[in-house]
């Protein structure tokens, strides 16, 4: 909980002052509407997402399920992008607030103003530093920093709480503030929800909160199939989080709008971005500031190691199996850097400037709350469960509305998102073109009568025909046999065996290959399913090779049409040019030519 709640628990040095700003008076019942809708909206979202996706894939997995194929993939890879941008602004938006808390404080030595910038780029050096040395000490600073953190958090509010009794004139100034603004409670609401999109960053830490699922131990009974104490444990994780964090936002919105002028609020104001900030250096003297200051520096610092940790769970998770990463991106340490590259980069491009990176990070935690939404809705249709879908989908709508309005408010976010997206749709679809030769094949299992048939021959080799599966009458196994006999010299007196590779979904990257034997018309044939042709027959042709000691001649004909688009076609379908394609794998895959299996065209 305290790994999530870093990100999330931390929007309390930020999220007074920017309700304040965003809704004046009307701030306490703005984050009222923020309150409800993430007990009432998010809240069981998530916890639904949790029971589907008990291993921590999330709402992406539950989306990549409902849609096939290259949908599927083209869809994940977009909400990867807004994954990303949420996660990375996470830690940009969150060190750059470290900053402007370090620097603002009284105590700061003077030659560090103006240097946000490069006390940023220090905070995401320390960060990477921690993940480099281990996750577990990571999660032992995050214990450590959400506990003080709330325990002041709490000191602060419950003194500004006294102030407010010791002297109640705060409530009646804003009670006539409030009516003088607006004419009846129903105008204050309909306002209030106007404002609502601006609060929304009082919504982000749910989606890590579910990508940590891996991290709870569960029940002793758990089992990969039905993981029950681990769902149950997530949910209250994410039950107590919710619950925490909702009552402290009411508390500090309302004490924050009373105690604090509105026009510290504003950008230049002591308040900006530091509400609470503000209220413990005024009522609990210097001192005490200064500790609430250097508590709110280090968990907003270490606010990006949920981000860190969302990135590290759900990059490795998806590009590698999608062939759209190298191998080694599942590895945590090189990732790390990775990541840290790109948020410094991230830095220097915005200056530092927290505002200006607040709207890509909304953007971000709005598309991925309202994906989880649709995500949940379409499995409670599908289950056939209309109470929940009804439910869910009213709660899609309201976020879908809260997104859009934040979009049109604040464009720079989905532009900035756009740039994310883009960047992983390049990288990932170059990586997968760079690594189309590769064998694919995870593994390769091989029926008895499969077995049975590549160990009948007597001589040094076994022959196989390439034959299109959707070809299934006598008079095309005969045909394509006596081609083979004709154009490669086989005998006819030899007894080959025909291999069909069926495509079933071309873009997966890798898979477990099921080799069926079979025969038909009398002719023994080598079936599989796959994603592809010419890398699962390579993989396929040196299996045989190791299994059996003989070594696999394979006979295709010249694919029609114009090389290039059927090698595009194999880029997209798995099928196209398969001839030289399939020779190519096994060039890349078996350097010594001598244990080379062979590849005859005619």
């Amino acid at each position: 909980m305290c790994l999530t709640g870093v990100d999330y628990f931390s929007t309390l040095g930020y999220q007074p002052a920017i309700a304040a700003a965003a809704a004046g008076a009307l701030a306490p019942i703005a984050t009222l509407i923020l309150v409800v809708v993430t007990l009432f909206g998010a809240l069981p979202i998530y916890k639904r997402v949790a029971q589907e996706s008990p291993n921590g894939e999330g709402s992406i997995a539950m989306l990549e399920k409902l849609l096939p194929k290259w949908k599927g993939k083209l869809f994940v890879l977009a909400l990867l992008g807004f994954a990303a941008t949420s996660f990375i602004i996470t830690m940009t938006l969150s060190a750059a607030d470290a900053s402007a808390h370090l620097i603002e404080n009284p105590f700061a030595p003077t030659w560090i103003h103006g240097q946000e910038v490069a006390v940023t780029l220090m905070f995401l050096l320390l960060l990477a530093v921690v993940f480099l040395r281990g996750f577990q000490e990571a999660i032992g600073i995050a214990v450590a920093l959400v506990a003080a953190f709330l325990i002041l958090n709490l000191v602060v509010v419950i003194t500004a709480a006294a102030q407010i009794a010791a002297d109640p004139a705060p409530i009646g100034h804003w009670w006539t503030t409030l009516t003088a603004q607006h004419s009846n409670p129903l105008a204050m609401i309909a306002v209030a929800l106007l404002v609502f999109p601006r609060l929304a960053l009082g919504l982000s830490g749910f989606e890590t909160g579910v990508v940590v699922m891996p991290q709870i131990k569960g029940a002793p009974d758990d089992t990969p199939e039905s993981p029950q104490g681990r769902i149950i444990g997530a949910q209250k994780l994410l039950t107590s989080a919710a619950v925490i964090m909702s009552g402290f936002l009411i508390a500090s919105s309302f004490v924050t709008t009373l105690l604090i002028p509105a026009a510290e609020f504003e950008e230049d104001g002591e308040a900006s971005g530091r509400a609470l900030a503000y209220l413990a250096h005024k009522y609990l003297g210097e001192g005490f500031g200064t500790l609430y200051d250097v508590s709110t520096i280090a968990i907003l610092w270490f606010a990006g190691a949920s981000a860190m940790t969302g990135l590290l769970n759900l990059v490795p998770r998806y590009l590698p199996r999608y062939g759209m990463a190298p191998a080694w991106s599942r590895a945590v340490r090189p990732m790390v850097m990775v990541f840290t590259a790109v948020a410094a980069t991230v830095t220097v491009a915005f200056k530092a400037d927290v505002e200006a990176q607040s709207g890509a990070y909304a953007t971000g935690v709005l598309v991925l709350i309202a994906s989880a939404s649709v995500a949940v809705t379409l499995s409670a249709r599908r289950r056939r469960q209309h109470t929940a879908a009804l439910g869910f989908g009213v709660i899609s709508l309201i976020l879908i509305w809260t997104t859009l309005t934040n979009i049109w408010d604040r464009p720079d976010g989905a532009g900035i998102a756009a740039l994310f997206i883009l960047g992983i749709l390049v990288v990932s679809f170059a990586s997968r073109a760079r690594r189309a030769l590769e064998l694919r094949a995870t593994t390769i299992t091989l029926d008895d009568e499969a077995l049975t048939f590549v160990a009948a021959p007597d001589s040094g080799q076994i022959s196989l025909i390439a034959h299109e599966p959707e070809r299934l009458s006598a008079a095309a196994y005969r045909r394509k046999f006596d081609h083979a006999c004709t154009v490669s010299h086989i005998s006819p007196t030899d007894r080959p065996l025909f291999i069909e590779v069926i495509v079933d979904d071309s873009s997966e990257f890798e898979a477990h290959l099921d080799v069926r034997g079979i025969t038909r018309h009398g002719y023994r044939i080598l079936q599989v399913h796959s994603s592809n042709v010419p890398n699962t027959i390579a993989a396929v042709m040196l299996h045989i090779r190791d299994i059996t000691g003989l070594m696999p001649h394979v006979y295709f004909r010249w694919t029609e049409g114009d090389p290039l688009v059927n090698l595009f076609k194999f880029l997209i379908t798995g099928e196209g040019e398969i001839a030289p394609v399939t020779r190519e794998v096994l060039r890349e895959a078996e350097p010594e030519v001598s244990r080379r299996p062979w590849v005859h065209v005619g």
